[in-house]
Order: structure tokens, then C-alpha cells, then sequence
């Protein structure tokens, strides 16, 4: 029979697993002596039982039950040996499920000791058959085993709860990537579909490739947006994201997986491959690839690279693992277009007909999400084909002229592209076929921008004409909301606190978190924090292809409220915003209709003073405490005075931002008319 997990907690875990800030767990330290007393960590960060801590919740009613998800994830997050550690073997008992689930039932029933002793040899034989040896996964020894076994069992029944075994791995890697941002370099899902779509597109009569490369695999997103592979080669120089990429490609079909830990420039693990096609997302800007021990190396084509040109040196490796036809598509910065130092080996692969197309992708597409990113498309030249004459060069930029993160119109953007690639694209500012000939100057400058005709940013003269009386008409409405101060009559205010509020049951407080959109077509959009910040609709989407972890929706009279940045700005959900789910870095406030009005709390929150005295300025990221916020106590009639007041003030500052934007647009479009002469001077 399962025994009872050692499992240790921080305050943070505590937090979570009951829906309060972690100042609450803070009070219940001081306040209760019969809660549980740290069994690790240190003084500043103590851990603690995680059996106890849900013992203690449970009989003080501040818990029903931990979810079974919450559970597991704290039994992961500490595990001994580590997160990632936890995820292997954890990786290894799903695997393990999928390929003989009559196995997993007889090894269950055994004790806690018994089945340590015997997993070690089941997991040698399911990793062997699956991916073959050597391999990149690690099998857990007894001693390893015996720490893990009731986070084995309590993965199988997250499986269980979830769907199945990959459902369980993806929400459990999901969870441990977003709480480790800056760890990792991840492909953002519907940039790899795009690049899978690419390489599908760009194969002869546009038949999914079988057998598919990526040299740099990371957690293995671009090989899982392949369809129906046969089989899966990924290689990466951490050994901890080789191993977990294997484990959740195995988890996500039934292909071939090899996958290997090595630096792939200098110590290739498949140099006998000849791929169908690669996709890679290789490391930016690396000055110590190997330049000086791979001088000589046959995979250079093209051209030796320079030791500022790592991209070129991943390019040839992709191309140089491929059959003749076979396609590649990498990530690549921008730079690689018109760097001097690559220009001539640009020039060798569009001379041999080896790059098809550029795709230059709008700011927030990937990290660093900063920079607006280009695609290569790239096809091995066969020895009896003529090389094209043209190559393809795409812009998106143009389709998110606020490009964001959380905005992006996917679906657009593939579709733009990939209409572009079949000749569908018509639309020169966005798409066009350049003959080499014109490319093969002397700088060899591929940047898209470059050979694609400007849009008119401002539109004809009647379309700026019309601009012009929206603007008059909004200037007019600012003027009417302008208000009028009026001086308040003297004398002190009992204040009361957010956090005294949420005690008493004045209002709830909820956090944004990771949540993920449920199974189906629903598209769940999301408020997120530049949203709140400019006033705008709910720009996100929630992820979706993972298990649903259940978001946090808005309802009409929440109250919104960014938590970095020490800026004063709170936002009151309208009935158009609400059902959007709650972003990350906002708090939510839900006010008691019979206790509190949301704009006179909304508007209170809003104070500078407040603010400064409710933020932490202990690093360089200014974070607000929204329990500290105060507010006076009023009676409800006097609440909605204040609050009435409040909502004026509201619309006056959409008025001023509408009046803002309609003047910058009218400006600018003026004075692009008159450069490019669609424009007359009066």
C-alpha cells in the first residue's frame, strides 16, 4: 500500500495550495501555535510537511481538499534530487503506463519498498524498447526510485484524472517551465505549428516528413507540432532537457525517438542521418560554438563561418543533415540578414538554390521577445536540379502594428505565410518573389523589409479626413467630462484595509495565474496586464493543448489591478470585458454589492500616496501588496457618491486617450501623404 510522503512545502506552496498571499501564511504562523513547525529549509525560507500543512488546513476549514494536481506538483517541486530530476522518473512511470498498463496495475499493489526494488528493472526495459541505447534518458536506481515512489503513484493518478499519461507529463513540464521563465528558451507553440506547417508545405507535393531533425531540441516543442512523424531525432547540449524531450515526445505519439545529450556543432550524435527536414531554434549570438576546432569540417559547404556567425554554421548543419528536397526551417535574429560577415556565404546558398524564403515575424513572436525574428526557409539542392530563380521574402510585421506577446493574431500570420509560400500572397508590402539576380549585391541584404513596397500608414485623403472629425468630435467630449475640483471639507477618515475587506468578506481576492483553455474549439480570451495599462479589450488567448488548469474569469464590477511597477491604475470590468480570464501580475478584487461599490473602490486604489505606501521597493522591480491598500469607511450611499465621481473620471481619461491616439494617427498620416504625395498641401 502507498505510505505516507515526506513531501516538503514552502510558504509559497502553503500559499497555493489554500488561494491566499503569502503574508496569510505569515499570520497563521504568528497567530496559531498549533501550526505545523518547519521540518527543513532555513530560518528566512522554512519548509514543511506537506501531510501536516494539509492537516492543519483542513481541520482549521481553510481547505476541503488539495487537489489532486496541487498535490503532485508539490510533491515535485520537492523532490530531493530536484524538479527536474522528479520530472524524468515521473516522465519514466507515465511511460511506462501508456506502453503496458496491465504492468503498472500489478507493480501498484506491491509496498512502498517492493516497488522501489523492482521499477528500476520495468523502467530499463520500457526505455530500451522506446528509445534505444545509448539514450538520453536516465534510468532511476533503487536509491533513487525509493525517494520518488509516492510521486509515481500520485502521477498515475493525475493521468487518471487528466486523460491519460501525456496529458499528466505536459501539465506537470508546463507547470515547472513557468515557474523557471528564465531558465529556458522555449518556441512558443503556435510559432513551432507554423514552423512544422513550413517544413510540410515546402516538401515535395507537400507530404508531412517522416523523419525530422532538431539539432537543438530543448523541451522537445518543435518535433511535438510535427504530424504524424515516423521517426523523431533530437539532440541538445543540457543533458536535463534531452532527456525530458525524449520522455514527452515518447508520451505524445507512437514515432521512432532518438534523442542524445552532446553539443551538436562539435560532437553530432546522428552524423549518419539523412532527414526529411529539420526544424531548429538554435542558441543566438554564440561566440565559442567551435570555431577554431571545426575549420575543417565537410559540413561547410557553403562557406567557412565566422566566429560572429553561429546561425550560418546551424544553418549548414541542418542542411547538410538532410536528403536532396528535403527542407529546414530555422529561427533565426535578424542580423543573420545583412551581417558582413555572413554575406558571402548568403550569397553561395542563394546562388545553389538552397534558401527559399525569408519570413520576418512581428515583434513578441519568440524570445527575446523584443526583437521581431526572421524564418528561413532552406531546401538541399539536388545534384540534377536547377536552382530557382527567385526567393520568397515575407513581412508580418505590418498585420500587429502594436505587436505584443500576448496579441498576436496567430491564425493570421499562418495563413499569410503560408498563402505566400503556395503564390497566393498578391499583396507586395506583405509578400514577394525577388529574383536572386537582384539579391547578389554587394551586401547580400536579406532583410524583407528591404524589397517589399511600404504600406501608406495614414491611408487616403478622405480616410484622414475622416480621422480629422473624430478627433474634433472627441476633443469636444473631452471638454464637456473635463471636471471641476471642489474642495473637500476638513477633518480626519477612519481607513480601512483591501486585506481587512477580504477578512471580513467585503470582497474576494483572486490572482492571475497559468490557466489553460478547455478541450474544443473555445477560444478563452485573456485580460492581461497591458490591457489594464492602456485601457484596452483582452488582447491574450489561453494556451491550449494542455490539460485544463482552471483560470480565473472576470466578472462585470471586478476591480483589476496591476501588481508590478508601483503605478497607480485600477480597472472596473465591464460587461463587454468580463468572462476573459485573468492575466499574469494582475489581483482581482470581487467587492460584496451590499458592502462595497467598485468604483469607489477603484477609484481609492488609484491613489498615489496609496500606492506608494502598499508597494515594496526592496528590488528593482517595484511590486505592490494589494492587502495594504486603504480606503476609507463610508456607508454604502456615500460609497456610491464617491464613486459616481470616480466613474466621471473614468471616462474623462478614455476620452483624453482616444483623443491622443486619433491625433497621433492624423499626424503621422499627413505627413507620410505628403511624402509619398497622396496628400496635397492646402
Amino acid at each position: 500500500m502507498p505510505e505516507e510522503s515526506t513531501t516538503e512545502v514552502t510558504a509559497a506552496g502553503i500559499a497555493r495550495l489554500a488561494g491566499v498571499g503569502r503574508a496569510a501564511v505569515s499570520n497563521w504562523r504568528r497567530r496559531h501555535a498549533d501550526f505545523p513547525k518547519p521540518v527543513g529549509g532555513t530560518e528566512t525560507s522554512p519548509s514543511f510537511s506537506l501531510t501536516d500543512v494539509e492537516r492543519w488546513l483542513r481541520d482549521q476549514g481553510k481547505l476541503a481538499e488539495v487537489p489532486l494536481r496541487e498535490r503532485v506538483w508539490q510533491q515535485l517541486a520537492g523532490h530531493p534530487a530536484g524538479t527536474v530530476a522528479g520530472l524524468v522518473q515521473a516522465g519514466c512511470v507515465l511511460l511506462l503506463l501508456r506502453a503496458r498498463p496491465g504492468a503498472w496495475t500489478e507493480l501498484a499493489a506491491l509496498p512502498d519498498a517492493r516497488l522501489a526494488e523492482v521499477l528500476p528493472d520495468v523502467f530499463e526495459e520500457v526505455l530500451t524498447v522506446r528509445f534505444g541505447a545509448p539514450r538520453a534518458v536516465h534510468t532511476p536506481t533503487p536509491a533513487e526510485t525509493a525517494t520518488a515512489v509516492p510521486l509515481l503513484r500520485a502521477a498515475v493518478e493525475l493521468a487518471v484524472e487528466l486523460g491519460g499519461a501525456r496529458q499528466a507529463f505536459e501539465f506537470l513540464l508546463g507547470r515547472h517551465l513557468d515557474a523557471n521563465p528564465r531558465q529556458y528558451t522555449l518556441t512558443p507553440p503556435p510559432l513551432a505549428e507554423l514552423m512544422a506547417a513550413l517544413a510540410v508545405a515546402a516538401a515535395p507535393e507537400g507530404r508531412p516528413p517522416a523523419t525530422v531533425l532538431d539539432p537543438a531540441s530543448g523541451t522537445g516543442g518543435l518535433l511535438r507540432a510535427v504530424p504524424y512523424p515516423t521517426a523523431l531525432y533530437a539532440q541538445d547540449t543540457d543533458r536535463d532537457l534531452a532527456a525530458l524531450s525524449a520522455l514527452r515526445l515518447a508520451l505524445h505519439g507512437d514515432a521512432d525517438i532518438r534523442a542524445a545529450a552532446a553539443d551538436t556543432l562539435r560532437a553530432d550524435a546522428f552524423p549518419a542521418l539523412v532527414a526529411d527536414a529539420v526544424l531548429c531554434h538554435p542558441p543566438f549570438n554564440e561566440r565559442t560554438w567551435g570555431h577554431d576546432e571545426l575549420a575543417y569540417d565537410p559540413r561547410w559547404e557553403y562557406g567557412f563561418p565566422a566566429r560572429t556567425e553561429s546561425e550560418l554554421a546551424w544553418v549548414q548543419h541542418a542542411l547538410a543533415r538532410l536528403r536532396d528536397g528535403g527542407t529546414a526551417v530555422l529561427l533565426m535574429p535578424p542580423a543573420v540578414a545583412s551581417r558582413r560577415s555572413g554575406r558571402r556565404i548568403r550569397a553561395d546558398l542563394l546562388r545553389r538554390g538552397a534558401l527559399r524564403a525569408v519570413v520576418a515575424l512581428p515583434a513578441g513572436a519568440a524570445p527575446p521577445y523584443g526583437i521581431p525574428l526572421h524564418l528561413w526557409v532552406l531546401v538541399r539542392p539536388g545534384a540534377d536540379q536547377r536552382p530557382p530563380a527567385e526567393t520568397l521574402f515575407v513581412d508580418t510585421a505590418g498585420l500587429v502594428p502594436d505587436a505584443g506577446r500576448d496579441k498576436l493574431p496567430w491564425t493570421a500570420l499562418r495563413n499569410t505565410v503560408l498563402d505566400a509560400w503556395a503564390g497566393r500572397g498578391g499583396d507586395e508590402s506583405v509578400a514577394r518573389a525577388v529574383p536572386v539576380v537582384e539579391l547578389l549585391d554587394d551586401e547580400v541584404d536579406l532583410a524583407p523589409a528591404r524589397y517589399l513596397t511600404a504600406p501608406a500608414a495614414g491611408g487616403t485623403a478622405p480616410e484622414l479626413a475622416a480621422v480629422r472629425d473624430r478627433l474634433d468630435e472627441s476633443l469636444r467630449r473631452t471638454q464637456g467630462l473635463a471636471p471641476t475640483p471642489v474642495p473637500a471639507r476638513p477633518g480626519p477618515r477612519p481607513l480601512t484595509t483591501v486585506g481587512e475587506l477580504a477578512r471580513t468578506g467585503a470582497l474576494q481576492l483572486r490572482t492571475g495565474g497559468s490557466g489553460t483553455a478547455p478541450a474544443g474549439d473555445t477560444v478563452v480570451p485573456v485580460l492581461t496586464e497591458h490591457d489594464v495599462l492602456s485601457g484596452g479589450a483582452p488582447s491574450g488567448t489561453l494556451p491550449a493543448g494542455a490539460p485544463a488548469e482552471e483560470p480565473v474569469l472576470v466578472a462585470e464590477g471586478d476591480v483589476v489591478v496591476p501588481v508590478l511597477g508601483g503605478g497607480s491604475v485600477a480597472r472596473v470590468v465591464d460587461a463587454a470585458t468580463a468572462g476573459a480570464a485573468l492575466g499574469r501580475n494582475l489581483q482581482l478584487l470581487r467587492p460584496a454589492p451590499a458592502a462595497l461599490d467598485p468604483w469607489f473602490l477603484a477609484g481609492f486604489l488609484r491613489g498615489t500616496a496609496n500606492n506608494r505606501q502598499a508597494s515594496s521597493f526592496a528590488s528593482t522591480a517595484t511590486r505592490l501588496d494589494v492587502r495594504r491598500l486603504q480606503l476609507p469607511r463610508l456607508p454604502l450611499t456615500d460609497q456610491r457618491r464617491h464613486g459616481a465621481h470616480f466613474k466621471s473620471l473614468a471616462e474623462f481619461e478614455e476620452a483624453l486617450r482616444l483623443a491622443s491616439r486619433l491625433g497621433e494617427q492624423l499626424v503621422q498620416g499627413l505627413y507620410d501623404g505628403l511624402a509619398d504625395g497622396s496628400v496635397e498641401p492646402e
